[in-house]
């Protein structure tokens, strides 16, 4: 995926269900480091997508997120579901990472083994 001023859509490759509108990619190091921290809350269609990111953490965060993590594939091989503030989750074998609201993967009926599309598009 191109860095720069494209917006994201993310969804469910084979059913078209769309998960977030307002996805974008922590492309450079200083928006991996900020990822959500600090923030006071994330909104149900906003995402964040981490490439080459086999672990991610929640140190100063506010609220609980859910986060995918994908092969190279897009093949969704685990999910951590309302991670806490303060906590850190691990999945070797990703090749991204996407950060939803807490309850997001439920609410959209995100399960392993589902293949995600991540597409680009110009806001």
């Amino acid at each position: 995926m191109p860095p720069g001023k494209f917006g994201y859509c993310i969804k469910d490759k084979v059913s078209g269900k769309i998960i977030s509108r307002q996805a974008r990619v922590a492309d450079n190091f200083y928006r991996r480091f900020m990822g959500l921290m600090f923030r006071n809350a994330i909104r149900e269609e906003e995402a964040l997508i981490f490439y080459h990111a086999p672990s991610i953490h929640t140190f100063f965060m506010k609220f609980p997120i859910d986060v995918v993590f994908l092969n190279k594939n897009m093949k969704v091989i685990r999910i951590a579901k309302s991670l806490r503030p303060w906590k850190a989750v691990t999945c070797l074998g990703s090749y991204v990472a996407l950060e939803f609201a807490a309850d997001t993967a439920s609410r959209c009926h995100i399960k392993e083994g589902d293949t995600i599309d991540i597409t680009a598009f110009e806001p």
